[in-house]
């Protein structure tokens, strides 16, 4: 049992208390209030006696240094933890990823309020699964899932390291697609030549890249000549999400519309330099996104976004539409596979990866991709092309 004793030099309590072995141990309490030292005596032999791992230690030794010093263990908080986490994913991770998941950690801190600056071993599923909720109220399920797979990640970090013994974000479920959740689908030829007819010389070519390599928009933006290579007829990028080196052979329509673009003798002058300059003042691809959300509209294939008469402001969750610039994606795949593009082929092209086709042991000669564009449609022909 712990008790207390005075040293004759000292005014502060003395803490005696008992470790698992038996021995007797002392320590100070650095306080002359009874009461106080009372509860750290208490503590120290809790921890002396029955505390296994390194998450209930610091637990313990939190609510001491609080009890003692009136602020909470520094180098244990939950914003601490996060933010250095933060600092190892911009080394080890491409620049997007990081500020992606700067981004999450940065609202969950914000969620978290105060309590942000306690102990990490204070974290708890509650705290977790409050903030999914919020984010629910203005953002897809996939987008939530998304957070909190992100957040799942930090905190396995921490439960490695042991300064925790559950990760609480694995204790929170994910959510389940809904039955109002939209479908996202590919682009008709006829859609695609509708929104062509109301796009400027720049967003038609950022399509025509979309169609014919199924790259993503912010990699298209990000094009220079440099990507180019117009002897070999082929495009050379490295992707922003997944960093990875694509090689892509230019198909026939594609070949043509960036031959009758003007030349320059600066290798890193953008392809789209409107929309190159967008999205390197801003970092990231939304107002691109609304961009080309406006082309849908004015195309007729679309309804305008508006916040008005929701009564929720632009916080409010953004209603979802079914096609988007990533739709190109699922356009270039269904027309290879169409055209009787093996999957394998396909995957390649467009850049999925997948656990059935590794790409470490899966390897696709140029000429079998170029075979493959080769049967993609020329949507600058305002008449069907016959497959071949």
């Amino acid at each position: 049992m712990a008790s207390l004793r005075r040293l004759p030099d000292s005014k502060n309590w003395i803490a005696c208390f008992t470790d698992e072995t038996g021995s007797r141990l002392q320590r100070s309490t650095g306080t002359t209030n009874r009461k106080d030292a009372e509860r750290i005596a208490y503590q120290y032999e809790e921890v002396a006696r029955r505390m296994k791992t390194k998450a209930q230690i610091r637990r313990v030794m939190s609510d001491l240094y609080q009890t003692i010093s009136g602020s909470p263990l520094p180098s244990g908080s939950i914003r601490k933890f996060l933010e250095a986490w933060i600092d190892r994913k911009r080394v080890e991770n491409a620049e997007r990823t990081s500020e992606r998941y700067d981004g999450v950690v940065t609202k969950f801190i914000e969620h978290l309020g105060a309590k942000a600056d306690l102990d990490l071993s204070y974290l708890s599923a509650a705290d977790v699964l409050a903030f999914r909720d919020s984010l629910l109220k203005r953002v897809g399920p996939g987008t939530v899932n998304q957070n909190l797979k992100i957040l799942c990640v930090a905190l396995n970090q921490a439960r490695r390291e042991g300064l925790i013994t559950i990760n609480p974000a694995s204790q929170v479920m994910r959510i389940k697609r809904r039955v109002d959740e939209v479908d996202r689908r590919a682009f008709t030829l006829p859609e695609l030549r509708r929104i062509l007819e109301v796009a400027d010389p720049e967003w038609r070519g950022m399509i025509a890249f979309g169609l014919y390599t199924g790259q993503r928009l912010g990699d298209i933006a990000r094009l220079t000549w440099n990507n180019i290579d117009m002897v070999r007829q082929e495009i050379r990028l490295l992707t922003g999400k997944t960093r990875r080196r694509m090689v892509l052979p230019i198909a026939t329509p594609l070949l043509s519309y960036v031959a009758g673009l003007p030349s320059s003798d600066n290798a890193e002058q953008p392809l789209f330099p409107k929309l190159h300059d967008i999205l390197t003042r801003q970092n990231r691809s939304g107002t691109l996104s609304n961009q080309f959300h406006a082309l849908l509209v004015k195309a007729g294939l679309a309804n305008k976004r508006t916040h008005e008469g929701t009564g929720k402001g632009r916080g409010a969750k953004r209603q979802a539409s079914e096609i988007s610039f990533h739709s190109l994606r699922h356009t270039a795949t269904s027309l290879l596979k169409g055209a009787g593009v093996s999957d394998a082929v396909a995957r390649e092209l467009i850049g999925h990866e997948s656990a059935a086709i590794s790409r470490h042991y899966t390897h696709i000669e140029t000429a079998t991709l170029r075979e493959a564009v080769g049967k993609l449609p020329d949507v600058f022909n305002q008449r069907e092309q016959p497959r071949p």
